[in-house]
């Protein structure tokens, strides 16, 4: 692989994926990671400068990402991933699509809160269009905890699609049987559920039913992997760097590229608020893994982590 100049680097060499009917790059970027430094979710986390996030989201633009993932319970002491992405990007460009989630919660002080109701999700999807400065969301997805009936939350979100507050509907976090009932509520754009090589193998039949269905597989913790919220452990599989090597790119890359090679309709949304980190990550979008590599790849994926 011939390597990548700066100049070069393009969201739109990962080609593209129609969310309903918005268009997007296949790479994308993921907001959880802007408003702190180290650990995403805390309460004590430490804020990031101001000026490097907000540097950051205009430069995933410049790049080509017209994909951006965040949510309103993402934030840190003095910062918002919400309001970081409307003080960067307004008035927003035309082909700019940004996806959020509803269901968490977290309290003024970062504390976790019981997930919202069918009642208080309408209050949620209110925030986010505050602080997003939207008069509508492009994407919602309904966050999931456990697997039980997700029928009287979703069909709450359906009733604000059909109010014109929401465009499109997505879930996050599910099972088969979850996806399969949301279905028969309202159309479902997409699915975001974490997945990555070897992270939750058991996730390959959902992705490939996504597939089938016409319906995005949106990963989290592609790159973290059981890192999580903290971000990537240190080390890697030699499988994983030995790949890595042979492009000379880093092994965040080979994983976000594999994401990539599993299907036409998934969609990466690697986060970070490091502007070197989000050149590597776009520019993952153009490697291509031989037979070879997907095998080797592919064997470390089934042994999970």
């Amino acid at each position: 692989m011939t390597p990548q100049t700066t100049q070069t680097i393009n969201a739109a060499a990962a080609g593209t994926w129609t969310l309903g009917d918005l268009v997007v790059h296949r790479i994308g970027f993921g907001a959880m990671r802007l408003p702190q430094t180290g650990e995403a979710l805390v309460a004590d986390a430490v804020p990031r400068d101001r000026d490097e996030a907000i540097g950051v989201l205009r430069r995933a633009v410049e790049l080509g990402v017209n994909h951006i993932d965040t949510a309103a319970f993402y934030f840190s002491p003095l910062r918002s991933a919400n309001e970081l992405i409307n003080r960067a990007l307004a008035p927003y460009p035309d082909d700019l699509v940004i996806a959020t989630k509803v269901g968490p919660a977290r309290g003024p002080s970062g504390e976790w809160v019981p997930h919202a109701t069918a009642g208080q999700l309408r209050g949620q999807v209110e925030e986010n269009l505050r602080q997003l400065g939207r008069d509508h969301l492009d994407v919602v997805n309904l966050r999931v905890l456990g697997t039980g009936s997700i029928a009287e939350r979703f069909g709450a979100l359906a009733e604000l699609r059909d109010a014109g507050l929401i465009r499109h509907l997505g879930i996050s976090n599910v099972v088969p049987a979850q996806l399969a009932e949301a279905q028969s509520i309202a159309p479902v754009v997409c699915v975001q559920n974490p997945y990555g090589i070897g992270v939750r193998p058991d996730q390959d039949e959902l992705v490939r039913v996504c597939g089938e269905q016409g319906v995005a597989f949106v990963p989290f913790y592609a790159i973290a992997a059981t890192g999580r919220e903290a971000g990537a452990p240190g080390g890697d599989h030699l499988e994983i760097l030995a790949v890595a090597r042979a492009h000379g790119v880093g092994p965040a890359e080979v994983r976000i590229a594999w994401t990539l090679h599993r299907g036409p309709h998934l969609l990466a949304i690697p986060g970070t608020g490091n502007p070197d980190h989000l050149t590597s990550n776009v520019s993952a979008g153009a490697l291509r893994l031989s037979e070879d590599e997907l095998a080797a790849l592919e064997s470390v994926h089934r042994r999970g982590l």
